[in-house]
């Protein structure tokens, strides 16, 4: 793993909010927030087929499964992955979120380990999963912690918002 540390001043890498999947920032209000690291692991633009163009442009390409940072680094960390296994290479849902993988199951235990690490002690890991593909519950087996709470959302209520916290127990 390489530090950022060496390469970036402190004042100006230090951040306290880590999004390590941003896409096109959907989920914030404020897509250029000051405390917030976006990190993914593209960088692209395309038009979508209603006309708007979707920019996915990271402050940082990186693999949330082996994130560039030092341990305890970020006070939040969002964790909100491609949901879909099966969605077409060149379909809108894979353009816009990306797409899980082959080995899916073992990248989202990954990347879950990987934002505990980066997270400061009794930092907030939020993490969203929609159960288009597959059940939170199958997810969270993936995973070697339980979520403090949770809530679950959209239209048909697939989608699952999940509160963890480092050393919570």
């Amino acid at each position: 793993m390489i530090s950022l540390s060496k390469y970036f001043p402190m004042k100006k890498y230090r951040k306290k909010v880590l999004d390590v999947c941003c896409g096109p920032r959907m989920m914030w209000f404020d897509k250029e927030n000051p405390l917030a690291m976006f990190v993914d692991i593209r960088k692209e633009s395309f038009i979508a087929c209603d006309g708007r163009t979707i920019n996915i442009d990271p402050d940082l390409i990186a693999d949330f499964r082996s994130l560039p940072f030092d341990d305890n680094s970020f006070k939040l960390v969002v964790f909100d992955p491609p949901h879909d296994r099966y969605a077409g290479k060149n379909s809108f849902l894979a353009q816009k979120y990306g797409k899980l993988s082959e080995t899916w199951e073992s990248d989202l235990s990954k990347g879950f380990n990987e934002c505990m690490r980066v997270l400061c002690d009794d930092g907030i890991l939020i993490f969203k999963w929609n159960e288009i593909r597959f059940p939170v519950s199958r997810i969270l087996s993936l995973f070697n912690q339980d979520p403090l709470f949770g809530h679950k959302s959209g239209k048909a209520s697939k989608t699952h918002w999940l509160c963890f916290m480092k050393n919570q127990k």
